[in-house]
Order: C-alpha cells, then structure tokens, then sequence
C-alpha cells in the first residue's frame, strides 16, 4: 500500500515509491514497460484504454483481460484502494 497524490499516473506513483516498474520511454506510451495487471473489481472503474494504449498493450507478455498501461491511470479520488498487480516479465523493444 502507499499513497498516490490526485493527477499522478500509477507509473509515476509506483517510480516515487520504489516499486520496480520500468516505464523506459517515461510515460510516453511509446513501449508496454509499465503494463500493470489490475484488480477485476477495480477494472471497470478506470476510464476505457484508448486504442494506442490496446495497440501497445499487443506487444507485451502476460497480457491479461485486466492489463493496462501504468503511464495512462490517472489518480482520482474514486481510485483510493487501487489494487494492481506487476506481471512476472515485460518485453523492451526500445
């Protein structure tokens, strides 16, 4: 558990807590570095993956029916409890 200040994408949470994420192209959605697996309970509240994230969600492993970006969950108030869950690998094609 930690904090996560209102407006911070779950990446840059995870990176200020030193939770080992790499996010190798900073939040641009250039790679899937940050794929995170996130809790079923909690996946229908997050604003839908627009079609660039599911584009780079496609390149990683261990893609789940819950995978998503890091970089692309903003923090809000409806997220406090947030439960995700890194995958075992990811791939770097940067």
């Amino acid at each position: 558990m930690c904090e996560a200040p209102e407006g911070l994408s779950l990446l840059e949470v995870a990176h200020k807590n030193m939770i080992d994420i790499e996010g190798a192209c900073e939040g641009s959605m250039a790679c899937s570095t940050c794929h995170v697996i996130i809790d079923p309970d909690w996946y229908d509240k997050l604003e839908p993956a627009v079609e660039e994230e599911e584009d780079m969600l496609d390149l990683t492993f261990g893609l789940k029916r819950t995978s998503r970006l890091g970089c692309q969950i903003r923090m809000t108030a409806d997220l406090d409890g947030l439960r995700v869950q890194l995958p075992k690998e990811h791939r770097n094609l940067m």
